[in-house]
């Protein structure tokens, strides 16, 4: 399968995923709202998401890959298999024993995780019983993330791409099918942490059967001698996780540290979050992420090859659609927030108040939307240089600055506080990158995008101009037009964004800001 198909495929199901995640949303707003069991269940989501990326997709996979690739392409399908199996068997039994450690001391590390909600009566034990739910999805997701790499090195996408969609279907499925079973006040919440935990288990039986009829199914070997009696490969494996875990653990810090912060702003101030989180991070998920993938193998390819000067040229046109899609992105975000979150989320037990706290953390986090994806463009420029150092870095000034602006902000402006906090971290990632690769004489701004950036800064004025006076139209809006007449102000937050897109496209294309031929060109290198 040639790289621009394996992006298509794999873009083509994120993309898919993200949509399917809009319609769970939702329908978590109608059925949660923005009230107690929202924020316990929200809470009960992250903490095996914590750990996720620690013991699967930000540190297994970028290890095990090249390494699984090599053994199939040296030593052949059988050892090949028997790596797998060992690094299988190795991961299973560390995942169970730390599952089964966790689910006994629960209570502590929600108190640990979520103090504040020992405030309010109840919420601290219900978040503690919903994550005992939830938390065996750590050890499903994280051998999914595992067999995912071991279908991926034989040029197979599909299947992993789709397991988060199935995540997502089942959520939305234990929401309609099992809440009518369960006789407690928290009902919905209780079916999703079970609609979580079974699509754990359901994500690994569909990746199992993929890997059975792709040929290359393994089974498990015995505890002790997975734990005490490493192979060399395995070893290796363990040794190159290490900075991933390093980077990973530095990025849940930050997490956690968030979660511990706004459990004490007050109720729902962690479903309103959420919710504009879950919004912000869209244009991040599927352009900041297709950037990142087309630009690594690209700047790896001309630093190996020692052209410097076109792995500097690549960064600046990667840097040039970064800024473009993202200060898009941030307007339409910022000028039409309140629309967007009324349309997709109010009804239900979602109210008027949830979508104005809402509208307000959105567009706070939108302002950080053009760091994020310049340190998408920025980042893989240090990994194709084979620096791993730099972004941990980088990522420990993060969240020591995250920190002290949060515990600074929260007091006079509640919940908007740690949104600003961690707008304002990001755009100070973005300069560290900047400066450290100025610094070190490995990249300059060119002259095209000097000329180009201008024109990217006329037309998201003239977005500006063009959106604001047709939303100025709109200046009687309320939730309650929005119920009766549902489907016309879907349509005209449609038009909306419409007439947003097409004005921005235009002035940057007209003006010469970016043609589609650069973009097709971008791609295609990738």
């Amino acid at each position: 399968m040639s790289l621009i198909k394996s992006i298509t495929t794999v873009g083509g199901f994120t993309l898919v995923s993200r949509l399917v995640g809009f319609v769970r949303d939702i329908l978590i707003a109608r059925f949660l709202g923005a009230s107690m069991m929202a924020d316990a269940f929200f809470v009960a989501l992250r903490f095996p998401n914590l750990f996720r990326s620690l013991f699967a997709e930000g540190t297994l996979n970028v290890a095990f890959v090249p390494l699984f690739a090599g053994e199939l392409h040296s030593g052949g399908k059988k050892r090949a298999l028997t790596f797998a199996r060992a690094t299988f068997s190795f991961l299973f039994y560390v995942l169970l024993i730390f599952t089964v450690f966790m689910e006994i001391f629960m209570p502590a590390f929600m108190f640990v995780l979520a103090p504040g909600f020992e405030e309010i009566a109840g919420k601290l034990e219900l978040t503690t019983h919903l994550s005992r739910i939830t938390f065996p999805f750590l050890l499903c997701v994280s051998l999914v993330s595992l067999l995912s790499g071991v279908l991926n090195s034989v040029g197979k996408f599909w299947a992993a791409a789709f397991t988060p969609t199935l995540l997502n279907l089942m959520m939305i499925g234990a929401l309609f099918i099992i809440t009518p079973f369960i006789h407690s006040d928290f009902a919905p919440a209780y079916a999703l942490a079970i609609g979580v935990c079974l699509a754990g288990f359901a994500e690994l039986i569909f990746l199992l059967y993929h890997i059975k009829k792709a040929g290359l199914l393994f089974g498990l070997i015995g505890p002790f001698r997975a734990l005490f009696h490493l192979s060399k490969r395995v070893k290796l494996l363990l040794k190159k996780m290490a900075p991933g875990v390093l980077g990973s653990g530095v990025y849940q810090i930050n997490l956690f540290l968030d979660t511990l912060f706004v459990s004490f702003v007050g109720a729902g101030a962690i479903s309103w979050l959420n919710y504009a989180h879950h919004l912000f991070q869209l244009p991040i998920g599927i352009i900041g992420v297709a950037i990142g993938t087309a630009l690594l193998p690209v700047l790896s390819k001309h630093i190996k090859a020692g052209e410097k000067q076109e792995a500097n040229t690549q960064l600046n046109r990667g840097l040039e659609i970064s800024i473009a899609m993202s200060l898009a992105s941030m307007i339409g975000l910022v000028l039409l927030a309140h629309p967007i979150i009324a349309v997709l989320f109010e009804r239900g037990a979602f109210t008027m108040t949830d979508t104005e706290q809402t509208s307000k953390a959105l567009i706070v986090f939108a302002f950080g939307l053009p760091a994020y994806m310049m340190t998408k463009a920025l980042s893989p420029f240090f990994y194709a240089r084979s620096d791993t150092t730099t972004p941990v870095k980088i990522a420990v000034v993060g969240v020591i600055l995250n920190a002290v602006l949060a515990l600074s902000l929260m007091g006079p402006l509640g919940f908007i506080g740690i949104a600003l906090a961690t707008s304002i971290t990001v755009w100070v990632n973005a300069f560290q990158y900047m400066w450290r690769l100025k610094k070190q004489g490995e990249f300059s701004l060119d002259k095209l995008f000097m000329y180009r950036i201008k024109r990217i800064v006329l037309a998201g004025c003239m977005m500006t101009v063009a959106l604001y006076s047709c939303f100025a139209g709109l200046s009687t809006y309320t939730p309650a037009w929005q119920h009766e007449h549902g489907l016309l102000s879907v349509l005209y937050l449609g038009g909306l964004i419409g007439i947003g897109v097409v004005s921005f496209a235009g002035i940057l294309i007209g003006s010469g800001g970016i043609t589609v031929k650069d973009i097709k060109s971008f791609l295609r290198r990738g």
